[in-house]
């Protein structure tokens, strides 16, 4: 029985980075000589063990081949006779299919330690275009390793496009989607992953929403980049930059899907566009799944960024109903997730990438006033449905006293 450390730990220990889960392969073991060393089994579709004290997870060496569609669709097959060559070859990529042994030695025979230092994302063989998952994980390295230099393999791009052609990708559940979509999310070039799927046919398949932003023109006084694609992956770049939650990177993604729907004779303005957004912004949410409140806070950035712009010439009485419609009393942690998305769509745009915003500072101070006037500072003669309308009467006269304050600073 031999043990070896596999996978992305290896991987990220020759990439010098810090890797926190560690995943074995035992190659010449029974489940019966497993669990007589007090492994406990947790594999469903074959062994795979739980150290009795690391909990690090313990896979016996197997093979598989397809069996049907999708990526639940293989048979394994697990024996003493397979070796850690025929286990490495089913991985997904050159730089994911190298062990390491108890005394340090690397076993690499399908050449990833060359791919690293070739910066190149490559798979191991044809077998990769059998599994349709790994299109998206094999886009969400693409984006983990942008920083270092790495690009998907051509050849290993024409693999991810017929696999897209194939119809393989609609056999992949929505949670999986999702699953992977969110982890890319929270890299810090998310872009890229978007980009990869792109490039390859995907997005077309699994974001056609996103996909029909490609090619559509906007106003280059204020959109100098142009096409709603690229501006829409320029502000995902500020929200990464940012370090934003993973809500407002996904209420960056989709706050313009109502451009693609623009008319073709209004273009390249894009008259209603928050309104129109409203439908495929829902239907995209629904169709992945996504959490209810990471599709609340997309929808509202969706309907109301351009209030949002547009802050400092608003009329008291209108920014207070656009602080309600974002739950201001309740959730000011929406507000505050809402300004940073309307931010990164401010400065996802070339050349104003690092332009002021001071719309921020000033929808913060307005949600601090508002929130600071409470029921109990009224009046003790003030019942009934006259509370609610003396507060509203408040908080819009604060929110007159802060606008008069800011312009008077701005004449200064």
């Amino acid at each position: 029985m031999q043990v070896y450390l596999v996978g992305g730990a290896v991987r990220d220990h020759l990439l010098g980075h810090p890797y926190h889960e560690k995943d074995y392969v035992v190659v010449g073991a029974t489940p019966q000589q497993m669990l007589a060393q007090g492994f406990q089994p947790v594999g469903k579709d074959f062994p795979v063990f739980l150290h009795p004290e690391t909990k690090d997870e313990y896979a016996l060496a197997r093979t598989e081949r397809k069996s049907g569609h999708g990526y639940h669709g293989f048979e394994f097959y697990t024996d003493t006779s397979v070796t850690l060559e025929q286990d490495l070859i089913r991985r997904d990529l050159t730089i994911n299919a190298m062990a390491l042994d108890d005394d340090g030695t690397l076993y690499d025979p399908y050449g990833g330690q060359q791919d690293l230092q070739r910066r190149l994302l490559r798979h191991v063989s044809d077998a990769f275009a059998e599994d349709p998952l790994r299109v998206l994980r094999i886009a969400r390295f693409a984006a983990r390793y942008k920083a270092l230099g790495f690009k998907v393999a051509d050849e290993t791009l024409k693999l991810m496009k017929h696999l897209a052609q194939s119809g393989e990708l609609e056999a992949l559940t929505p949670e999986r989607v999702w699953k992977e979509t969110s982890r890319a999310l929270m890299e810090d070039h998310a872009d890229e992953y978007f980009e990869v799927l792109r490039a390859c046919g995907a997005l077309k398949v699994l974001f056609p929403e996103l996909d029909a932003l490609y090619g559509i023109p906007q106003r280059p006084e204020y959109h100098p980049e142009i096409d709603c694609g690229i501006h829409t992956m320029m502000s995902l770049q500020q929200a990464c930059r940012g370090n934003y939650s993973l809500d407002v990177r996904f209420a960056v993604l989709v706050h313009d899907l109502g451009k693609a729907l623009t008319p073709k004779e209004e273009l390249p303005r894009h008259i209603m566009h928050e309104q129109r957004g409203i439908q495929p912004v829902t239907e995209l949410c629904e169709r992945m799944r996504v959490p209810t409140h990471t599709k609340q806070l997309a929808l509202a950035v969706c309907k109301e960024h351009l209030k949002c712009h547009q802050a400092l010439t608003l009329k008291p009485g209108t920014l207070w109903r656009l602080l309600q419609r974002l739950d201001v009393l309740r959730r000011p942690e929406r507000v505050e997730a809402f300004i940073q998305a309307c931010e990164c769509d401010s400065r996802g745009r070339l050349g104003l990438e690092n332009r002021e915003y001071p719309q921020a500072q000033y929808v913060l101070d307005a949600m601090q006033v508002v929130r600071s006037i409470k029921a109990q500072d009224l009046p003790p003669d003030i019942q009934g449905p006259d509370i609610g309308e003396m507060l509203i009467e408040k908080r819009i006269k604060a929110l007159s006293a802060l606008k008069q304050a800011f312009e008077l600073q701005q004449t200064i």
